[in-house]
């Protein structure tokens, strides 16, 4: 079995992660801490307030699905990128912060490993999945952007999620790599 790892599990990457539970062996990394207002629109369970947010993951998949993901509770950076990264067949970047984005890019280009992207707007009214050769690295969100840790947007950002696992496991299944442009008000567009 193929083995992705996949980087952030906020909002996108923790819907993700269960979609993705059985098309691949999992890493899950990400620094974070869950908070109270994390499970409003996060794949992570109440009791999992004050854990490290990829190990509340791995626990909810484990009591859930009986699988087992390996859970990296570290903040990647250069420094650590190959410990963190290497060896994955895949990488999944989930992440929310441009600094966090250049180190994945650039490891997954310097090392040839396929990397597909997945954002969403803040307000919730975008998301895309876009595979790294066609990727461009936004800036950061303005101060005081609205987010989506209320909950609001829960159903699009599990539509996103949806639709980047899809995107990864027809990657997985046949080679090919399929972007998307996800609008709140109408389908997922392929480009």
């Amino acid at each position: 079995m193929k083995r992705v790892t996949l980087v952030g599990v906020g909002a996108l990457g923790s819907h993700a992660a269960q979609f993705l539970r059985n098309a691949a062996t999992l890493r899950v990394v990400d620094f974070d801490r869950v908070e109270q207002k994390n499970v409003l629109s996060q794949f992570h369970a109440r009791s999992s307030a004050g854990k490290s947010k990829v190990v509340g993951l791995k626990q909810s998949l484990q009591f859930l699905f009986a699988i087992s993901v390996e859970a990296i509770p570290h903040k990647l950076v250069v420094d650590n990128a190959c410990e963190i990264l290497g060896g994955a067949d895949l990488l999944v970047d989930c992440l929310d912060n441009r600094a966090s984005r250049e180190v994945v890019q650039s490891f997954a280009r310097e090392r040839s490993v396929p990397c597909v992207h997945g954002a969403l707007a803040p307000d919730g009214a975008f998301g895309r999945v876009v595979w790294d050769e066609q990727f461009a690295i936004d800036g950061e969100p303005a101060e005081g952007a609205a987010t989506c840790e209320d909950g609001a947007h829960l159903p699009f950002i599990g539509m996103v999620a949806a639709t980047l696992a899809r995107s990864v496991q027809e990657f997985l299944l046949t080679g090919e790599k399929l972007n998307f442009a996800v609008h709140a008000r109408s389908a997922a567009t392929l480009f």
